[in-house]
């Protein structure tokens, strides 16, 4: 998930929001009793799993909400594009969701995204490395290149705490920003030492030949909330029950998708291009429909030591 684009404070304070939808309703249906289109800003990737078989299963369209899912590289495109209604919901990290409150973006959390299934060696999210590597536990990364997606984000948080219980430096660690993709290659060809993944690449990686050597959300906290869907300020001021709506759909979508991961398979070849035999062997991630604000808030204290924020997340705010 990408970092928020440079300036994007000034951007979003400085220009006027477009106008969210319908006048304000708070009750079950579209104001004018027709059905409302919304568009959900989403990442290609496991963790939205929920809200693609959600719309195939009609839970949105059941409460009026014609829905249509557009991808997004990240946050950096996702959350200005939720601010300024082009699209009017949107998927995230809540390490990058914190990052933008506390340069005053007007967005909220509205649902859980997905969870870590808090079982070592069991996740969908690791640091990694070749066969063959000197590295044997997250304290032997101390000194090492380590690749995450983005840097000074959730991928660099968690994986100083794994060091850190460890019993290693979190602060000596050289992180090599790249998009997951890259990262199996980068590994294989010693460009890394090791990487901090998500499925499919920990898949990808472990089919050849790679080992897990910390799975850094279940060292962060117990049952970690990883990611969330938040909407604007102004979209919950202004048309309270879409919101409403929009929530219960997702919640109904996660709880779906928690207790049938065959069809969760299935509708990842929909909207990603992993093939049959590694959508089999991925491990899936939890999606509860409650968010473990514990959790929300042990990330956003090890950001805090860590750097990752300019002031400190009013999670007060940004949370439901």
């Amino acid at each position: 998930m990408r970092r928020l684009l440079a300036g994007l404070t000034a951007a979003v304070l400085a220009g006027s929001l477009a106008a969210c939808g319908s006048s304000a309703d708070s009750g079950g249906e579209s104001a004018d009793g027709g059905v409302d289109k919304v568009k959900v800003g989403v990442i290609p990737i496991v963790d939205v799993a929920p809200i693609y078989l959600g719309q195939q299963k009609g839970f949105f369209s059941r409460r009026n909400i014609e829905l249509t899912l557009e991808a997004g590289q990240g946050g950096a495109a996702i959350v200005p594009g939720v601010v300024q209604n082009q699209t009017q919901f949107g998927f995230s990290n809540v390490t990058s969701l914190m990052i933008a409150q506390t340069k005053n973006v007007p967005i909220k959390v509205v649902a859980a995204g997905v969870a870590s299934t808090g079982e070592a060696g069991k996740d969908f999210g690791a640091v990694v490395v070749k066969a063959d590597s000197p590295v044997k536990t997250a304290k032997d990364l101390v000194g090492k290149k380590v690749s995450v997606n983005t840097l000074k984000n959730i991928g660099d948080t968690v994986t100083r705490e794994s060091v850190r219980k460890d019993g290693g430096d979190p602060a000596a660690l050289n992180f090599v920003e790249m998009p997951f993709p890259n990262m199996p290659a980068a590994l294989a060809d010693g460009q890394v030492d090791a990487a901090w993944v998500v499925e499919p690449q920990l898949s990808t990686i472990k089919a050849a030949g790679g080992r897990e050597v910390a799975s850094t959300y279940v060292d962060a906290a117990p049952n970690l909330t990883v990611a969330a869907y938040f909407t604007s300020q102004k979209l919950i001021a202004d048309d309270p029950g879409l919101v409403k709506r929009f929530t219960e759909a997702v919640n109904e979508s996660l709880a779906y998708a928690d207790s049938h991961p065959d069809e969760v398979r299935a509708i990842l070849s929909s909207y990603t291009k992993i093939d049959e035999k590694l959508r089999a062997s991925l491990v899936l991630p939890k999606w509860p429909t409650q968010i473990n604000e514990t959790s929300v808030r042990t990330l956003a204290e090890l950001g805090a030591k860590d750097g990752i924020f300019t002031g400190t997340p009013d999670l007060e705010k940004l949370l439901p």
